[in-house]
């Protein structure tokens, strides 16, 4: 009787020990890089942590009975840039590190072949050798600095990939780049296109204002991107439009940006 309730209490504890198990996820995209994990001992002192890897959930053949042991992700031919999602399963009472998880991290390394834009204003670009899924950051230099204007998401492959985005060029010569950002934080740019508008130039009014500022390109309601400091350098309003309404600004003197100048105006 003795031997049955232990047999019993035995099944019930392997039972609720595999139940309890842990797994460890990681994802990304594959940069010709292998894992590296460390495996410690189970807190039992009965064998290692880690007791399955399964990789886009195929069981690897990784020698995983060791303090430490690598995830041989090479064996399984992926091109640069396919998605990748590591398992490691593991006991409940431990659990195991890997030491290099940015190597599943897209890095910007893309390369463009082409930029310009065409004469409905539309910033068009062709680039290769991304080797993961980035976002493209647009910017355009306004105001003696680069303004990001838009976000394009990158399709992450090695081959040439073609992308386009609106844009809203300013009177008289403009610039447009774009770039990306991994997880280094380190930006990659593109080199500029240039683009010459024969738009009219933008002004506004009115230099001393109560409710609204308007502006006007020969006479004309006319678009533009616009931002609003106070004297102290705060930003207080940005937008795109052909007005913009202060009433809820303190009285005082203010800096604004709109167009490809800069100016001032009183808030009465």
């Amino acid at each position: 009787m003795k031997k049955i309730l232990f047999s019993l209490v035995l099944l019930f504890s392997t039972a609720l020990s595999l139940f309890a198990n842990g797994v460890l996820i990681i994802e990304g995209n594959y940069q010709g890089k292998n894992l590296y994990v460390q495996n410690q001992f189970a807190s039992s002192g009965v064998g290692f942590c880690v007791y399955e890897v399964r990789v886009n959930n195929q069981v690897t053949t990784d020698e995983i009975n060791s303090s430490a042991f690598e995830v041989d992700l090479t064996a399984f031919k992926f091109a640069i840039g396919a998605k990748v999602e590591v398992k490691i399963f593991h006991k409940e009472d431990c659990k195991p590190k890997v030491l290099n998880a940015v190597a599943l991290k897209p890095k910007s390394t893309f390369e463009v072949v082409s930029i310009k834009i065409d004469k409905d204003g539309v910033l068009n670009w062709v680039a290769k050798s991304e080797s993961g899924k980035l976002p493209y950051v647009v910017e355009q230099f306004r105001w003696n600095k680069w303004v990001a204007v838009g976000e394009v998401e990158g399709k992450g492959t090695a081959e040439q990939n073609s992308y386009s985005f609106k844009v809203s060029p300013h009177t008289a010569d403009n610039q447009f780049r774009v770039k990306q950002i991994d997880y280094t934080s380190k930006p990659r740019y593109s080199l500029p296109a240039k683009y010459k508008s024969m738009s009219p130039e933008v002004s506004f009014s009115p230099q001393k204002v109560k409710d609204e500022i308007f502006f006007t390109a020969n006479e004309k309601p006319a678009e533009t991107m616009y931002e609003i400091y106070d004297s102290y350098g705060n930003i207080v309003k940005k937008g795109f439009g052909s007005k913009v309404s202060v009433n809820n600004l303190s009285k005082g003197i203010y800096y604004i940006n709109f167009d490809n100048k800069t100016d001032q105006f009183i808030k009465k």
